[in-house]
């Protein structure tokens, strides 16, 4: 089983399921600390997990967490300490009122000392998370799109016009490029004697491009607007609005056309020298090719400015570098071969700007259209290109030569060490070496009528691995059925496994592996008739030594493979060859299918010394993490289509420029900018000031609504405008303490005995020590899916969570002096007496902070409560639309609660499976809404596109997105995909599905806002129980609900 978990375990990082779960398991949501400790545990995935589920045993239970009723020593309800120590029992009546304490609320300061160190700090959990959508729920305001400090800009995609703000950022990020843009002139006698459209064409685009590159640099705006420069391009390619452009394709385009306006301006001093060219001497290079063609040497040089790679079969990109450098094998005999055709190519000179296109497309012949290539393609930030100069042809030839043996002799090694692991001549082969241990232990068991210890200890080791798979199982996530919810069918084993999670879990791994008795017919295990003692020492003696000296021999092989796979490795590592470094610029992102997509960028940005993301308007700070997730591919229908690197001399100018402020230097090339172009940035900032101070105008004409008023006061809210005064005057515990008044009033009720006998004092410390037991064994109660009884009270989410002893005893002494107990005298009598004791309890008895935050915590949890129960009742009755918006804002406020703690929010796993199926609902819903070709229809399912799908799909794609999610997100993805072309729907709805799919398949170009549904609140907590029971039984009966 533990080679199976490492085996399960070595993938961890592109598996974000394994992760999830051990989140679940553990409890902890830092997945850079699980990371660490499934390193530390050698990929062994379950001793990873009794670490850490050991370290968190072994700490020491904070002071302040509230206490047994037995441990009590006092509480704010009585003066003096008690004269008996005896323990509690929650059983017997007298122990309750024997353990009355009588002492002031302990001042939190001596118990924060006490307090141990959280491990995992909010801040720990959320370093490496990057915000997707900075506003949630709010309207979009004027700083949405006003620049922020020296940010860099976005740039509008104006109709499936990604590819260009990908490249053209890409650029922009260059200071010689950019450089030479706005310094582009000539003199007018340039313009006066080009004749040729396309001449006149490329110095227009130029004047544009400068303009662009101009507002880039000074504008004020959070993203700028490229349509001037975009329309030129309508002329080379096809309308935009009809396909997205090909990134290479336009990037060949885009540099022939700068490449030609710099000619003009060039041939004035040296014409028809190309040489001079700036865009020659940063984009282009020049590689020798050497070869053989029937038996004929040829040679010559040729220039590249974009150099094409094969993907398909390479693991990385030097792998892919080597492929396309080589074609056959150089040598003596190929020489005199004239059938063969081999050849090598060495770069003769590189730009400073060096751009590999990826190839990831290829045609499929059988189905008579382009794919794209997904699999998974490693590049690294900086790459040497020493090994292939044609300067260094000697040293990398002869290092070919033994690179070919290394692979030559691994390949033997590999042969060898299969024959021993893959033993036999049947179709069914083991490993050699358990193959003798398991003649040794047929010789070694007693012939038949005797329990051989070796047949019940191979019986409880079969039953072992059994148990032990079943918890693998459990814990990776392996379903025993096979997913339903991408069928689109209610399937019940998930929902099953979802809701029951938590609590089996935790039970099956803390249960000890009880081997149990084998079955009778499993005794008489197979074994020689007659072994004599002098066989049986023969026989023993062999086996043990051959399988000590094939074991030895596995051993010797495993090594010398280690030692020839780390020599191949540091084949190319010698310091000669580490002279030429380029280092990573950008890398361009395509995301979709060979017929559609969406383009963004990664461009490191030398003065924050981090990568950051480009996607149309949105600009946001991103990792290396994130870049490699993104763009090495084998993940999702996301990966790397261009990389560019630059060289270390263009690298150290940019670093250079890094020293000073980003601002500090756009500001200096603005003011170095010629006066029209310094006026035109001008103009733009004066006609964001405009706009601004008209939006600001239309702002303050209108009308606030009261639609939030209005639906906080609907009729499903259940209460009357003044009582929604009230409730919005009365702090969070006094509304908490009005809704637990029933049970607080029972509790009263069952101390009429002591009023009547000892006075009111007496009977208040008599209910209060009776709620308190009451509500702390029921926080002790095993959970039920049906069940959860922090929805009764909030002392029992308190306890739960080890809340500190003077929160709990403070918010129980106001549930006793709330004013709605003045139903009798003996309760208006406790009300004052409890109110008396809250006035003794001073302000540095009990932090006064953390008290609100825990009535905060619980007030989040119980919204989040009706909020999902809301979206399962809507989506049992087939409301996707109402659901979902439900759903989504349950896990987000949930999100919030489960960083400070496991049990402060409800099952996650519960909310992301129905969000997840609500999803693909209603992706059905408006995908053949907008297939039906109907104006109305068609007009529907956009909307629910665009205003709810859309919106949840961004929300989710984050960075610790599961796989399921990711699963459903593609199959959403793929239905919309799968409509181009089609040749039965209009050529309108194409159009339109071209609008569509760039925000579908993009992750985070544009701010997610969504509405909050309407607040609905329980009249009380046995509302919110039944509920709670009423939904999680249909559930697991799959019937709709009904809620009487």
């Amino acid at each position: 089983m533990t080679a199976e978990l490492q085996a399960a375990s070595g993938g961890f990082e592109a598996d974000y399921q394994v992760l999830n779960k051990m989140k679940e398991i553990t409890g902890i949501q830092d997945a850079d600390f699980l990371h660490a400790a499934l390193k530390a545990a050698k990929g062994n995935l379950m001793e990873a997990l009794i670490v850490l589920t050991e370290e968190r045993d072994q700490e020491p239970v904070q002071n302040t967490a509230a206490a047994e009723p037995s441990s009590w020593e006092g509480s704010a309800v009585g003066k003096e300490p008690p004269q008996g120590g005896a323990a509690f029992d929650p059983e017997k009546k007298g122990d309750v009122h024997s353990a009355v304490a009588y002492r002031k609320l302990e001042s939190p300061k001596a118990h924060a000392a006490e307090r141990p160190q959280e491990v995992h700090s909010p801040e720990n959990k959320n370093r490496s998370k990057r915000k997707r959508c900075e506003v949630w729920g709010e309207n979009s305001k004027q700083s949405d799109w006003k620049r922020v400090g020296d940010w860099p800009v976005g740039m509008k995609n104006i109709g499936n016009t990604c590819w260009f703000s990908a490249v053209i950022q890409s650029l922009f990020q260059l200071p010689q490029f950019r450089r030479l843009v706005l310094s582009y002139s000539f003199p007018p006698s340039v313009l006066e004697s080009c004749r040729t459209r396309t001449g006149k064409r490329n110095i227009a685009f130029m004047q544009e491009l400068q303009c662009l590159f101009a507002l880039m640099l000074g504008t004020r705006r959070k993203f700028v607007d490229p349509s001037a420069a975009l329309e030129l391009l309508r002329d080379a390619f096809k309308s935009t609005e009809e396909q997205q452009q090909d990134v290479s394709e336009f990037t060949h385009k885009l540099l022939d056309w700068l490449e030609d306006a710099f000619q003009l301006a060039v041939n004035v001093k040296s014409p028809g020298d190309k040489s001079e060219n700036p865009m020659v001497q940063l984009f282009y290079g020049t590689f020798l090719t050497e070869g053989v063609h029937e038996g004929n040497t040829f040679s010559k040089i040729e220039t590249f400015g974009q150099y094409p790679l094969q993907v398909n079969g390479y693991r990385n990109l030097n792998e892919c570098l080597e492929g396309a450098m080589v074609e056959g094998e150089m040598d003596e005999e190929t020489a005199t071969q004239s059938v063969k055709y081999v050849q090598e190519r060495w770069f003769t000179k590189l730009p400073p700007v060096l751009t590999f296109e990826l190839s990831r497309f290829e045609f499929n012949q059988s189905l008579g259209q382009p794919e794209k290539i997904h699999t998974k393609l490693e590049f690294p930030q900086t790459i040497y290109m020493d090994r292939y100069l044609y300067c260094s042809k000697e040293l990398i030839q002869t290092k070919r030569e033994e690179m070919k043996k290394l692979k030559e002799k691994m390949l033997i090694l590999q042969q060898k060490l299969e024959r021993y692991m893959k033993y036999g001549s049947g179709p069914a082969r083991f490993p050699l070496p358990d193959m003798l241990q398991y003649v040794l232990e047929f010789i070694t068991t007693k012939p038949a009528g005797a329990v051989s210890s070796a047949c019940v200890s191979s019986t409880e080791d079969s039953q072992m691995m059994d148990r032990q798979s079943q918890g693998e199982s459990l814990i990776l996530g392996t379903p025993s059925q096979p997913d339903s919810m991408l069928d689109g069918k209610d399937g019940k084993p998930e929902d099953e496994a979802v809701l029951l999670a938590n609590s089996s879990t935790q039970q099956q791994l803390n249960t000890p592996l009880q081997p149990s008795a084998p079955p009778a017919e499993m005794l008489d295990c197979p074994a020689p008739h007659v072994v004599s003692e002098e066989e049986m020492n023969l026989v023993t003696t062999c086996l043990q030594r051959w399988r000590n000296e094939i074991e030895q021999d596995v051993r010797d092989l495993k090594e010398s493979i280690a030692r020839v796979s780390l020599s191949i490795d540091e084949m190319y590592s010698d310091p000669h060859l580490q002279q030429v470094p380029y280092h990573l610029h950008a890398v361009l992102v395509h995301e979709g299918q060979a017929n559609a997509g969406h383009y963004w960028a990664f461009i490191y940005d030398q003065p924050r010394k981090s990568w950051l993301k480009y996607n149309d308007i949105s600009v946001t700070e991103s990792s290396w993490e994130e870049l490699e997730r993104d763009s090495f591919g084998g993940l999702r229908n996301a990966s790397a289509y261009c990389l560019m690197y630059i060289s270390d001399k263009v690298s150290h100018v940019v670093a250079g420029e890094g020293d000073s402020s980003e601002v500090g230097q756009f500001q200096k090339e603005v003011e170095a900018l010629p006066p029209e172009l310094r006026r035109y940035i001008q103009e733009d900032n004066w006609r964001l000031e405009q706009e601004a101070e008209e939006w600001e105008e239309e702002q303050s004409c209108k009308i606030p609504s009261t639609a939030s008023e209005s639906q906080e006061l609907s009729p499903e809210s259940g209460l009357d405008p003044s009582a929604a005064h009230e409730q919005s005057l009365r702090s969070l515990s006094s509304e908490h303490a009005t809704i637990a008044k029933e049970q607080t009033a029972k509790a009263i009720a069952n101390a009429a005995h002591v009023y009547e006998k000892n006075g009111v004092e007496a009977a208040l410390c008599e209910a209060f020590h009776e709620e308190y037991s009451r509500l702390y064994l029921l926080s002790k109660e095993t959970p039920t899916p049906q069940n959860d009884a922090r929805l009764q009270h909030v002392l029992v989410y308190f306890l739960q969570n080890d809340a500190p002893q003077q929160i709990v005893e403070r918010t129980l002494l106001e549930q006793f002096a709330d004013k709605n107990l003045s139903y009798d005298e003996r309760s208006i009598s406790i009300m004052k007496v409890a109110r008396d004791k809250l006035k003794e309890i001073g302000p540095d008895e009990v932090n006064m902070e953390e008290y609100k935050k825990w009535h905060e915590d619980y007030s989040l949890f119980r919204k989040v409560s009706v909020y999902l129960l809301t979206g399962l009742e809507l989506y049992q009755n087939r409301k996707y639309k109402e659901s979902l918006t439900y759903l989504i804002y349950a896990y987000q406020s949930n999100t919030a609660l489960l960083k400070k703690g496991a049990n402060r929010g409800v099952n996650e796993s519960l909310i992301t499976l129905y969000r997840r199926k609500c999803l693909l609902k209603l992706n059905e819903v408006a995908s053949s809404l907008f297939v039906s070709c109907e104006e109305a229809h068609v007009a529907e399912g956009i909307s629910i596109l665009n205003e709810l799908i859309i919106p949840c799909m961004h929300l989710i794609n984050n960075f610790d997105i599961s796989r399921e999610d990711m699963d459903a997100i593609e199959v959403m993805r793929n239905r919309w995909c799968s409509y181009l072309g089609r040749e039965d729907m209009d050529a309108s709805l194409q159009i339109r599905l071209g609008e569509l799919l760039p925000r579908l398949l993009d992750g985070s170009t544009e701010v997610v806002v969504l509405k909050e549904p309407p607040k609905i609140r329980p009249n009380s907590p046995y509302d919110l129980c039944s509920r709670f029971a009423a939904v999680m039984e249909s559930i697991h009966d799959a019937s709709t609900v009904t809620v009487k």
